[in-house]
């Protein structure tokens, strides 16, 4: 890690550090922000003490950003076209970068200070969405090339369909448990509130078979949580290094000789392959121009990467021209692969395609393991505190009255499936608006009447993240811009 400073004068130096700094503060508040949505459910079904049940999140969450991936990570990455991450001066790429972090924590610090559980994805996305805006309008080029469109709309549709998508199941769940109950009435239990186990059985803690799923099931959300948000801040320390460090991060120059020759014969064969077989599918297509087109970029794209790589066993001797070439061109063969598969070519050709895209990207799309290290550490501290504040909102102030145990397992359960699954798909959601509409859904399923006020506050929140954070980031960025010129 301390090469990074050694190659850069004071100045340089300095603003790194604040940079790895900012992203760090940033992860933390990932952390206490979101911690409330896996242990809420725990502490107030007293399945486990507050300190205890915030020790294990900060542990699993730690475990979730060691093992979760990077394919979250590089999804945050690629929101930013690769031109704009890449062309920008020394000083621009200072006035995106944190702009886009200060955007980020000051609206999490204020929706966190108010109680809300709002989204820490949305911010950052929100954020990175206005960096690209504003550079779009001050540089005078396009609006519509001023974002990677195709990432951006993924995005949007898993940040809108999640919380949906977490509330029905989380309700269909408890339509299970009850149809389940109701033919086995020694299981009833797990319908009650920790109250009402009090006043009809004179024990405070759950069942041992209930207090065991709880607490399993919370632990599936601080480890989806910790490998879905925890790769958010991998992907956030990757694109600053990109951009404020090229020389050192636009390629992976720790690679081992054996990937090197691996990712040569791979571009090798995808030209040979093509070359020869790529008519099929255009007269297939009814000689489809667009495809006709993509396999041609692609083809392109394939031996200018061959040029690049003839006889190279380590990145380290490319110039720093010759490394941006090459991520440029890795990435724009990744690009051409999804717009082939888009089309209704060969089944076997789709998986052959998916497969060589995968193994080409780990040139580009890795993370140093001090880089891992240091956001589990920061997420994880981040979760022993400050956690209380949003704990109360979910935990009281969703329903009229407290969760029974039936609800929080539904709700813990579609929480981490949903996120794990996210996670390793590459897709980034918010695990606190999974969460909080997986209780309300719990809840309505159960005809319990939930607290107008606090939704209202949530969805009000949930929608002014995305155009706030955006609008956020483009006045930090412009400001920081006005002041460097």
């Amino acid at each position: 890690m301390l090469y990074l400073f050694s190659y850069s004068d004071l100045n340089h130096s300095l603003f790194i550090f604040l940079a790895l700094f900012f992203v760090l503060f940033y992860e933390a508040i990932n952390g206490f922000h979101d911690t409330a949505n896996a242990v809420s459910t725990l502490i107030y079904t007293r399945a486990m003490s507050a300190n205890l049940a915030v020790i294990m999140s900060g542990i699993f969450n730690f475990l979730g950003v060691v093992l979760g991936g990077l394919t979250v990570a590089y999804a945050i990455v690629h929101l930013l076209p690769n031109d704009l991450l890449l062309n920008s001066n020394p000083q621009h790429a200072l006035a995106m970068v944190f702009s886009i972090l200060l955007a980020a924590i000051l609206w999490n610090l204020s929706t966190w200070y108010f109680c809300l559980p709002a989204s820490s994805s949305h911010s950052l996305i929100g954020a990175i969405i206005g960096i690209g805006l504003t550079n779009a309008i001050t540089t005078g080029s396009s609006l519509v090339n001023a974002l990677n469109i195709p990432k951006i709309l993924n995005v949007f549709i898993s940040l809108i369909l999640s919380p949906i998508i977490g509330l029905i199941i989380s309700g269909s769940l408890i339509f299970l448990l009850r149809y389940i109950t109701n033919k086995y009435k020694k299981f009833n239990r797990i319908h009650m509130t920790p109250l009402e186990r009090e006043q009809n059985e004179g024990k405070k803690n759950p069942p041992l078979s209930i207090k065991i799923a709880l607490i399993l099931s919370s632990i599936g959300v601080s480890y989806a949580h910790g490998a879905n948000d925890g790769q958010k801040g991998i992907g956030l320390i990757m694109l600053v290094l990109i951009s404020i460090i090229p020389a050192n991060f636009l390629v992976n120059l720790n690679a081992s000789k054996k990937e090197i020759i691996y990712t040569k014969n791979t571009i090798d064969y995808l030209n040979k392959y093509y070359s020869n077989s790529y008519l099929k599918d255009i007269k297939k297509n009814n000689n489809n121009e667009k495809l006709y087109l993509n396999y041609s970029n692609m083809i392109k794209n394939v031996k200018k990467t061959q040029i690049l790589l003839h006889n190279v066993y380590n990145y380290k001797i490319l110039n720093i021209k010759e490394r941006f070439q090459l991520r440029h061109f890795l990435l724009c063969i990744s690009e051409n692969i999804d717009q082939i598969t888009s089309f209704d070519i060969n089944k076997n050709e789709k998986i052959l395609l998916y497969k060589i895209k995968k193994e080409i990207l780990t040139t580009v799309e890795y993370a140093p393991i001090w880089i891992i290290l240091i956001i589990a550490f920061a997420l994880s501290i981040g979760t022993m505190f400050g956690w209380k504040r949003i704990v109360v909102t979910i935990g009281e102030k969703i329903g009229k009255k407290r969760m029974t145990y039936a609800q929080a397992m539904s709700a813990q359960i579609t929480a981490s499936f949903s996120i794990g699954i996210a996670s390793y798909t590459g897709i980034p959601v918010s695990t606190t608006h999974i969460l909080s509409s997986s209780v309300a859904g719990s809840m309505l399923a159960d005809g319990d009447r939930i607290q107008n006020s606090t939704i209202k506050n949530i969805i009000v929140a949930w929608i002014l993240t995305l155009p706030v954070s955006i609008l956020l980031s483009s006045f930090l960025y412009w400001i920081a811009l006005f002041l460097i010129q």
